[in-house]
């Protein structure tokens, strides 16, 4: 998982139907209290209050699943993800235990009790934003610690699949039957790559902190906007160094289901040139922070938190994060 290699590839168009039809039959298998928390309304408040922290969240949790109703929860993540997603999802998740085992595994209760309520690989919630169907307008999400997925789809088309969070705590597993395990070390590889090929001239364009934040800029903010100073641009990198960079943004977008990838994928590159942005050290250990920002998304990637060994990385569209730019509408309509 650590290796910057690969790219995606295209299939069939159905991701969409796909969603709407095991939406559907997810939803089937509940009861009316599961219903009543797995339901929203599409154009309600709660489809944009999101976050990636432990917290207590709204939506039906896996925990509270019956076998059936849990397989059908991870065969709609599978509408949304490519093999690359699932894969980074699911082990995201296990690691809730990792984190279990070297916080609370030892303690005496009720403190092990505590631990094991906020460190749970069971507590990731599903929600349903409106009427799953090929026509009108409708959205899901999958949430829990380190792990946000957010998908809108409009007569059958999957229109956008943002804000996108995947987060690892540790980033790298330093012990234990996973020692080694690095769920995010394409993410954190290829952005070294492309910031270590950068001439002198080109870093100083690129860097805009010695010290990397210790946290992503935009942290779960609704709405977020570019990001100042935008750091090198695209323009000014040469050809090898342009391939780092789509190869970077491909390793977020290919996370995805192929036909979501490559349209995402065009929409990006018809949007003009992007730029690249760095904070902190570039040595593997170093706490580090990047950004990759064009007119229409934005990637961030923070590694500094428990001594550079806690990734958060997220992928956000300006105008269509959550389907903002159909939620506005179908709001009014609502009204």
């Amino acid at each position: 998982m650590g290796v910057c290699v690969g790219g995606g590839q295209v299939s069939g168009h159905d991701a969409g139907h796909q969603m709407a039809e095991v939406a559907k039959a997810f939803l089937g298998t509940l009861d009316a209290e599961q219903k009543g928390k797995a339901m929203f309304s599409f154009a309600g408040e709660e489809r944009e209050n999101w976050h990636f922290i432990p917290r207590v969240r709204v939506g039906l949790p896996m925990k509270e699943m019956k076998p059936q109703q849990r397989l059908l929860a991870q065969a709609l993540m599978t509408t949304g993800l490519g093999e690359s997603g699932v894969l980074k999802a699911v082990t995201i998740m296990s690691l809730e235990e990792v984190l279990y085992q070297m916080e609370g595994a030892t303690q005496e209760e009720p403190k092990r009790s505590e631990v094991r309520a906020k460190r749970d690989p069971e507590m990731y919630f599903v929600s349903i934003f409106g009427e799953p169907s090929n026509e009108g307008t409708w959205g899901w999400r999958i949430e829990g610690h380190h792990l946000s997925m957010n998908f809108t789809v409009k007569d059958g088309n999957v229109l956008r699949a943002t804000p996108s969070f995947f987060g690892t705590n540790p980033g790298e597993v330093k012990e234990g039957p996973l020692a080694g395990l690095r769920v995010l070390g394409v993410e954190e590889e290829c952005g070294r790559s492309l910031v270590k090929a950068l001439t002198a001239e080109q870093f100083a364009k690129a860097k805009f902190s010695d010290e990397a934040p210790k946290e992503m800029l935009t942290a779960a903010e609704k709405v977020v906007k570019p990001l100042d100073p935008a750091g090198l641009s695209e323009a000014e990198m040469t050809v090898g160094q342009q391939a780092m960079l789509h190869r970077l943004v491909r390793e977020y977008l290919d996370r995805l289901k192929p036909e979501i990838a490559e349209s995402a994928w065009q929409e990006i590159e018809n949007s003009g040139p992007m730029s690249f942005a760095w904070a902190g050290g570039k040595e593997l250990g170093e706490p580090h922070y990047y950004r990759v920002q064009g007119a229409t998304f934005l990637l961030e990637y923070d590694n500094v938190q428990n001594g550079a060994n806690h990734v958060h990385c997220v992928w956000r569209d300006f105008d269509g994060d959550f389907g903002r730019d159909v939620l506005g509408e179908h709001r009014k309509e609502a009204h």
